[in-house]
């Protein structure tokens, strides 16, 4: 199919899904917006009520330089909303359609919307929402709907790190620092980046001294967390630490 008619095809699906988005959500009635790219959410808040969704990004065009930009070709977005580049790029490739294998080009205003329709047919979606920074026109499509309350603990397990701005939270007792040989003792193996297998699984750490405590105690009591002074860190600072002391 010619990129013209595929582009088509798709653009008609995107009206129609932001016809029943606008619909079910009113989006256009909320006055601010805040998106947490570590944990995936995007906040939308008005006066008297607020409502979260799961997203993806797409990219962001810029009035300045009149150009687009794909999310996987921009390293200020995180790998945790960037658009599946084997599914769009791979697509690009195999049809030959150059807007979807070029990381950044010259384009024109409405680009966004087009290739964000592009997206929601080859990904899937509920619809687009397009907030401004300045002279950026960031592009997301938002996938799923979701509880306030998951939404907000869902965040919390994220922190602003000043040397690895914001990543995922991680537990370590007061004796472990970069650069000590303290031990390192978990509840289970880790690696960086990592999935957890449960929900409320967490990076979670403790030195030799604490793992004494913690068999007396016949696990991780109140009083090993007490007396272990454990701290929050960043899940990449948890990583430089376990290198050294593990």
């Amino acid at each position: 199919m010619a990129y013209e008619d595929f582009l088509t095809d798709c653009f008609g699906e995107l009206q129609k899904m932001q016809d029943d988005l606008n619909k079910a959500y009113d989006i256009n009635s909320f006055t601010s917006w805040n998106y947490d790219q570590p944990s995936g959410i995007i906040t939308l808040s008005k006066p008297d009520k607020t409502i979260n969704f799961r997203y993806y990004q797409v990219g962001t065009y810029s009035t300045a330089s009149k150009t687009w930009k794909w999310s996987w070709d921009n390293e200020n977005t995180s790998k945790n909303v960037v658009v599946d580049i084997e599914k769009i790029k791979g697509f690009g490739i195999a049809n030959n359609y150059e807007n979807l294998i070029n990381g950044e080009f010259p384009s024109y205003d409405e680009i966004g919307w087009e290739l964000s329709s592009i997206c929601c047919n080859l990904i899937g979606g509920i619809g687009v929402y397009r907030p401004v920074v300045d002279h950026l026109k960031i592009h997301i499509v938002l996938t799923e709907l979701i509880d306030n309350d998951l939404a907000e603990r869902e965040k919390t397990k994220y922190v602003d790190c000043e040397n690895h701005e914001r990543r995922r939270r991680a537990f370590i007792c007061q004796h472990l620092k970069e650069g000590s040989k303290n031990g390192f003792e978990e509840s289970f193996e880790t690696f960086e980046d990592m999935e957890f297998e449960y929900e409320d699984d967490d990076f979670v750490a403790w030195c030799n001294e604490c793992e004494k405590l913690r068999i007396k105690e016949g696990g991780l009591s109140e009083k090993c967390w007490e007396e272990g002074k454990f701290k929050i860190v960043c899940e990449k600072c948890y990583f430089k630490i376990k290198e050294t002391n593990a």
